[in-house]
């Protein structure tokens, strides 16, 4: 289980274009990694398209924002164009990125169980290290408690 202070798993993962992105190549960088369940949802598309929203503030404060899915790179592809986001989609259909940051797991929906991704957000520093974890993320909201956490994490850090 990954905690805040911890060096942030490192990935090399697709997104809709075919163009890899490693959290290593961000290093310098604040970075913003979102996992959501699958492209086309309520909440997905309402999370998505939220972030999308706010993402000139985003951009302003130079943060790059990777959202992953094990959706496939075609989906995203899709998702994208149709939401018009701005930010890369990362498909993790191996289920490598999602393990590592240990967001896939047994899920329960209805009454049914099964595995799948969990809604977890994941602030990553210019070092690499995990400077916040989001565990109960609220799709309509997620994108402005997250720069309000920016504001206050990038002013400690000098940054």
């Amino acid at each position: 289980m990954l905690i805040v202070g911890n060096n942030a798993p490192d990935f090399k993962l697709s997104d809709a274009n075919g163009n890899q992105h490693s959290l290593r190549d961000a290093r310098g960088n604040w970075v913003l990694i979102y996992f959501y369940p699958k492209n086309n949802t309520p909440g997905c598309t309402k999370e998505a398209c939220a972030l999308r929203d706010q993402f000139p503030k985003f951009k302003k404060l130079g943060i790059t924002v990777f959202g992953v899915s094990v959706d496939s790179a075609a989906s995203h592809a899709k998702f994208t164009e149709k939401y018009e986001l701005p930010f890369t989609l990362l498909a993790d259909t191996e289920k490598e990125m999602v393990t590592a940051y240990g967001v896939w797991g047994k899920k329960k929906f209805l009454g049914r169980e099964y595995m799948g991704t969990s809604r977890w957000s994941f602030l990553i520093d210019p070092e690499g290290k995990i400077a916040k974890i989001y565990d109960a993320v609220k799709p309509a909201t997620h994108a402005e408690e997250v720069l309000a956490d920016l504001n206050e994490l990038m002013s400690s850090y000098g940054k």
